[in-house]
């Protein structure tokens, strides 16, 4: 299920970049508690917070079709309020 893999992918990044959580939690600006617990997912993080994050450390969220044929960033879809 791909809300128990967040917090896996999370920590991938950050590990990945040599950051600490509290170097992440300053930009993030959430409490370095926070950050372990998004990775130990023990609570979950908004979409808002994973791209926050991801982009912190260099990645970028993508969505990509199954059959490759349309790949897009949330940044590319304008958003309404409801």
């Amino acid at each position: 299920m791909v809300m128990n893999m967040i917090g896996k992918v999370l920590r991938y990044m950050r590990s990945k970049n040599n950051y600490r959580q509290d170097e992440v939690s300053k930009i993030a600006g959430v409490a370095r508690n926070t950050i372990s617990q998004y990775e130990t997912e023990t609570i979950q993080p908004t979409f808002d917070m994973i791209e926050k994050i991801a982009n912190k450390c260099g990645y970028k969220v993508y969505f990509e079709s199954v059959d490759g044929s349309d790949r897009f960033q949330s940044k590319d879809i304008i958003r309404k309020d409801v």
